[in-house]
């Protein structure tokens, strides 16, 4: 299953490589290098956790996301001009991880260090599809939609820090079994 979630994660790479050189001709740049660590599967609480929400015991997963200076595109300014993104979440406990791509919208709180972000695409993952017990999530299938919220905060024009909350799931559309996937963390920013 490995061997196919890697798969998988080259093939859409691959598929994105011809459109790098146009992008690259609008000024399609790195923007913002993020990092940092995540509660796996929040949304099943267990005996530790908190409010039966946030086991600290499973603060098992490495996120890394590339955001990129959003292209010249009218279509990307019509709808608020999002950076896209390409990440990773890596669970080392032996559980779902997921490669993902998408838009982010970054949206700043007044005149304040304090932003508000949210995001939109798509994931593959190496999780199973059903009949799988707890702790596994039971995904239907390996293509899911991702959305993802941040609060965040900018301590200098280059370095910020967020809590955020990522969720994967295929809306029902790859049939019932659809646990879907819920991480929650902390992650550090640096902008380019």
């Amino acid at each position: 299953m490995r061997k196919s979630f890697f798969g998988i994660a080259a093939a859409i790479i691959l598929a994105i490589v011809p459109g790098v050189q146009p992008a690259l001709a609008q000024g399609f740049a790195l923007d913002e290098l993020r990092g940092g660590i995540f509660a796996h599967s929040v949304d099943r609480g267990g005996p530790d956790s908190t409010f039966g929400l946030l086991d600290l015991n499973r603060i098992e997963d490495l996120n890394v996301e590339l955001l990129f200076t959003t292209p010249d595109a009218d279509l990307l300014r019509w709808i608020g001009s999002p950076r896209p993104h390409f990440g990773l979440t890596l669970n080392f406990g032996g559980l779902e991880s997921m490669s993902y791509a998408g838009l982010t919208w970054t949206v700043p709180v007044f005149d304040t260090p304090f932003f508000i972000e949210g995001s939109f695409g798509a994931a593959v993952h190496n999780g199973g599809f059903s009949d799988l017990a707890a702790p596994r999530r039971n995904l239907g299938c390996t293509l899911h939609f991702r959305e993802s919220v941040s609060l965040g905060y900018r301590f200098t024009p280059e370095a910020s820090v967020m809590l955020t909350a990522e969720h994967a799931s295929h809306a029902g559309l790859c049939g019932p079994d659809n646990e879907g996937l819920t991480n929650l963390g902390v992650r550090f920013g640096y902008r380019f």
